[in-house]
This record gives structure tokens, C-alpha cells and sequence, in this order.
């Protein structure tokens, strides 16, 4: 039997292995974290035989429980479907205004346009419907095509000159090649003067029979839109794509023609819906 040695400053005993002098201290570890370290191999043997653990060639193992976590979801999902089918099938069967009077539908119609929103809306609009230059801002009371719950929906629907035959088609012509460099500033000075922008007098004045001439059957002689032809309305002091006097000489010259998709056939008619009251519900709904 081997002599037992033990360490002269802290009087444990030695296991005998010595490294460059240092000899290394038997020190068991404790029985509590062994058994500890036990239990934890015979839960992941127990796991791996009970649930999906192991990948294979062209499948996994699926485990004694049979367990998949991709069915539950499935069923999760399947079973929120049904608990929303009544309200919206009770959206599909009822008019805008009536979804909006009534409280239940109208939470059910707010909880699913906002969601819609998020998937479909918000990288044009903004998460928060803020708009960008070119895109509106939801938020406002300044609609090009309306902002009736009717005329949103219609607007969502159908889109602004998409393919879709009933789609909202007005295009803001380019006056470059119409005007001349003095005339598109004069009447760049008279379209900033209608939102209260200070301007050279004589210069609106030249701009005022330019724009008569020229821009007042889309935008009435007072510069306050025509819904039914998307022009915007010039005295507001909303402007979608800015309102500085490069901004607006440029809207002149070159004209615009944004585009926005129609949702018809995208979604089904009964998110178009919701997106339509979600929409209105953001404050600058008419």
C-alpha cells in the first residue's frame, strides 16, 4: 500500500501527480453537484427518446411522445382562425358605416386593419402612418382621392394608377416643356402664395393668369383641389412631396405620378376592410 503524503501548508492529501514541483491536492467535488451532473445525463438520454432531438439524412427522429411543436402551432393558429371567423364573416356581410357603429365589430375591424397595416402598409406609410415625401401622411386632413371610409376603401381596393381597371388614374402633368423657365417661377410663386407663403407681388400676379391658364381646371380657380381628380389641394400648407420652392418648381416642371398597388385580389375583402376603418380611425378620416 502506497504511503499516503500530504500537503505541508494546507494539510490535504495529494492524489501524487507533481508538475514542475506543483503537487496536486485530492479534492473530491462535492456529492451534491455529482449527483447533480448524474441527473442531468439521464434527462438528456430521457429527452432525446421522448421528444425530436436527432437530425437525419432527410428527416429527424420524432420521439417516443410523437411531440411536434410545427402541429401545435398549427392547431393554435387553426383555432384562432375559427374564434375569428364569426366576426368576420359578419364583416363580410355588413356595410363600412355599420361596421363602424357597432363596438364589437368596430375592436374586431380596428385589431386586424392595424395588423394589416404593419404587414402591408407601413414600409410606404410608416409604422405610425406618418407618411414620407411621397407617400401621405394618414394622419392629416388632406386626402388627394377622399377620406370618407367609402372613399379609402375604394382608394385601398383599387390603388392609385395600378392595373387595376378601377383604379384611380389622374396624373399631375409636367409643364416643362409647356412653360418657360420665368413662367414656371411665376407661377411656382403664385401656387406658394395660395398656402400663405410670402411671395414677390408681381411675380403672382404673372403666375395668378399662368395658373388659371394652365392649372386651374385640375385644381379649381382658388387652388383648392378636385377629389375626383386627385389634385391636391395648394392652399393647405400640406405638401406630399414638400413644400419649398425648389420642391414645388420641380413638381411643376416634371410633373408627378406616385404610384400605390391595389390591394384587391392581394387581400381578401374582408381585411380590405379593416384596413379601410383602421385607416379612417387615425385621425384625418373625413
Amino acid at each position: 500500500m502506497a504511503h499516503k503524503k500530504y500537503d505541508e501548508v494546507t494539510g490535504t492529501e495529494t492524489t501524487g501527480h507533481e508538475w514542475d514541483g506543483i503537487e496536486e491536492l485530492n479534492k473530491p467535488l462535492p456529492k451534491w453537484w455529482l449527483w447533480t451532473f448524474y441527473a442531468t445525463i439521464i434527462w438528456a438520454i430521457g429527452y432525446w427518446l421522448l421528444m425530436p432531438a436527432w437530425p437525419l439524412v432527410a428527416s429527424y427522429t420524432k420521439g417516443w411522445l410523437g411531440y411536434s411543436q410545427r402541429e401545435r402551432v398549427t392547431g393554435q393558429v387553426d383555432q384562432a382562425k375559427a374564434a375569428q371567423a364569426v366576426f368576420r364573416q359578419r364583416i363580410a356581410t355588413s356595410e363600412l358605416e355599420t361596421i363602424s357603429t357597432d363596438p364589437e365589430l368596430l375592436r374586431f375591424a380596428l385589431a386586424g386593419g392595424e395588423a394589416a397595416f404593419g404587414d402591408n402598409c407601413a414600409p410606404c406609410h410608416g409604422r405610425g402612418a406618418q407618411g414620407f415625401p411621397g407617400y401621405p401622411n394618414l394622419r392629416d386632413d388632406s386626402w388627394l382621392w377622399g377620406g370618407s371610409l367609402e372613399a379609402i376603401h375604394k382608394t385601398i381596393a383599387h390603388g392609385v394608377r395600378s392595373t387595376d381597371p378601377n383604379t384611380h388614374g389622374g396624373q399631375m402633368p409636367a409643364f416643362g416643356g409647356l412653360l418657360t423657365s420665368p413662367q414656371l417661377s411665376d407661377v411656382t410663386d403664385y401656387v406658394l402664395s395660395l398656402s400663405g407663403t410670402k411671395a414677390d407681388a408681381e411675380a403672382v400676379a404673372r403666375g395668378g393668369k399662368i395658373f388659371a391658364d394652365n392649372c386651374a381646371a385640375c385644381h379649381g380657380a382658388d387652388g383648392r383641389g378636385n377629389q375626383q381628380m386627385g389634385a391636391a389641394n395648394l392652399g393647405d400648407e400640406l405638401w406630399l412631396y414638400g413644400g419649398d420652392r425648389a420642391v414645388v418648381m420641380q413638381t411643376i416642371r416634371n410633373g408627378r405620378g406616385g404610384m400605390m398597388p391595389a390591394w384587391q385580389g392581394r387581400l381578401d375583402p374582408e381585411t380590405i376592410k379593416q384596413l379601410a376603418i383602421y385607416v379612417h380611425s387615425l385621425g384625418g378620416g373625413e
